[in-house]
């Protein structure tokens, strides 16, 4: 996205989140803004204003359409002044682009907020119906097992990234660990 100069950058996202009905997640921003009004994260409820012009060194941050929290939304950014100083926080008000600001985002639709951990409620029934297909197994919980055969990589973390002389076995690992080794294709 581009955002003219002389535009607010974190009203011209939310502007464009609200109007496509769209949630943005902002990845990095390059450009120069000035007037600009942050609450620093060293100072919890100090709000700063700057004047002058500053160059974007990291520009993220969310923007949800619709009835989202206002915690849920905003930008974080960090500048660099003109002697070299480096500041930064959480956008709390007018952040004007000096310039053309470039700001690269992902878009996505159906855009929702939910509350973590889910109930059991809204999950849609026990554990034992997430077990049986409803839901994908937990992380590290394939029985070591994965499609086609193949061994889960988290039952072979003994193999990887260690030296010989480190691994059981005096560094010997039998064909077992390798089903491809008996007829089948490596897995990559």
């Amino acid at each position: 996205m581009e955002v003219a100069g002389g535009a607010d950058v974190a009203e011209s996202v939310a502007q464009f989140a609200r109007r496509r009905q769209r949630g943005v997640c902002v990845l990095s921003g390059s450009g120069s803004v000035a007037n600009v009004t942050l609450r620093q994260p060293a100072a919890p409820g100090a709000v700063v204003a700057l004047h002058g012009r500053f160059e974007i060194l990291s520009l993220t941050g969310a923007f949800l359409p619709g009835p989202a929290p206002p915690g849920s939304t905003g930008l974080t950014v960090y500048l660099a002044g003109g002697q070299g100083q480096v500041v930064g926080g959480s956008v709390v008000g007018s952040l004007v682009a000096a310039g053309p600001v470039m700001v690269i985002a992902a878009t996505f639709a159906n855009a929702t907020y939910e509350r973590l951990p889910l109930d059991d409620d809204e999950e849609g029934g026990s554990a034992a119906q997430g077990a049986a297909g409803g839901s994908p197994p937990a992380i590290g919980s394939s029985g070591g097992q994965l499609q086609a055969g193949l061994p889960d990589p988290s039952s072979m973390a003994p193999l990887y990234n260690l030296p010989p002389n480190l691994l059981p076995n005096g560094g010997q690992v039998g064909h077992d660990a390798f089903p491809w080794t008996h007829g089948g294709r490596p897995p990559y």
